[in-house]
């Protein structure tokens, strides 16, 4: 754990605390609102696409451990404003929940439905920035040859292991199952 994310851990305990995250949150969400190229990229994408997402619809809310943001169905995206530790993590977070938004709004997504889930995710660990070589570094996971396609694996499954609507001892055959065909759509 980096120094910022130890201080920002130690936020937490307080109400004060969670109130100067949310705000922190806030000014991150706003920034990549106005300065992250990737981020307007997929507002735009949305737009083209007839979905348009009103930036009030991204918000910053306390969360559950190691979740940094979601997706939900009726198009708003959350930051979690307890586990985002940077402006560059909001707006990977932001870009990652915006592909989901954007696979809503194009093919429909049954979110009930585990491979239309694994299948998103998929897309979103590999086009957000998740499976960057520095994001791997910084995470232990350091190898030269495939190692992109075994972090989309790995983050893919992460993500539908804490779904309810995926069984957690089917997360690695449901990513088997949709991976070459969903990998090939980004």
């Amino acid at each position: 754990m980096s120094g910022g994310e130890e201080r920002h851990k130690a936020y937490e305990t307080s109400p004060e605390g969670n109130e100067k995250l949310l705000t922190q949150c806030m000014k991150w969400r706003d920034q990549a609102l106005r300065k992250d190229r990737t981020v307007q990229f997929m507002f735009q994408s949305l737009a083209r696409a007839g979905c348009t997402m009103p930036t009030e619809r991204v918000w910053c809310e306390h969360c559950s451990p190691n979740l940094s943001g979601g997706y939900r169905p009726d198009g708003s995206v959350t930051l979690c404003s307890n586990n985002v530790f940077s402006p560059t993590h909001v707006a990977e977070t932001m870009v990652h929940e915006l592909i989901h938004a954007f696979d809503d709004c194009r093919a429909h997504i049954e979110w009930n439905n585990c491979e239309h889930l694994a299948c998103s995710e998929v897309r979103a660990a590999a086009l957000s920035g998740d499976c960057r070589f520095l994001n791997e570094i910084q995470r232990g996971n350091i190898s030269i040859a495939g190692q992109f396609k075994r972090c989309v694996r790995r983050r893919a499954e992460l993500s539908i292991r804490m779904s309810p609507a995926c069984k957690a001892t089917m997360t690695v055959k449901t990513v088997d199952k949709v991976f070459n065909a969903c990998f090939k759509d980004t």
